[in-house]
């Protein structure tokens, strides 16, 4: 079975858009990035890295230092899909990383989105 485009893609060719889609609701790249070391357990430095080597979105997940545990809390509809009903496990780690810049777009609290 072919895999999904989106596994294929570079995260780094992705990540500016996360910014721009943020930025665009006057939110910052700084709380873009911190969704992203929340939900996937990068830091500065090695998100840095990742950016550099221009890895693809199944190898930037496979490597991800830890995926939050609470990341199952992330619910809702993205792309058509209820988030917490995917089945592959790489689709839906990027569909949570999707939701949360979503909710991040949409005015919410960073204490929501991280759900603390």
């Amino acid at each position: 079975m072919k895999k999904p485009r989106i596994y294929t893609m570079s995260f780094a060719s992705v990540y500016p858009l996360y910014i721009q889609k943020a930025e665009k609701k006057d939110r910052a790249k700084a709380e873009v990035d911190e969704i992203i070391f929340w939900l996937t357990g990068y830091d500065e430095a090695s998100l840095q890295q990742v950016l550099g080597q221009e890895i693809d979105f199944e190898t930037f997940f496979a490597q991800a230092p830890a995926m939050n545990p609470n990341a199952s809390l992330i619910t809702g509809v993205i792309c058509g899909y209820r988030v917490e009903e995917i089945e592959d496990k790489v689709m839906q780690q990027v569909r949570y990383l999707d939701k949360l810049i979503d909710e991040l777009a949409k005015g919410k609290t960073m204490e929501k989105i991280l759900r603390k």
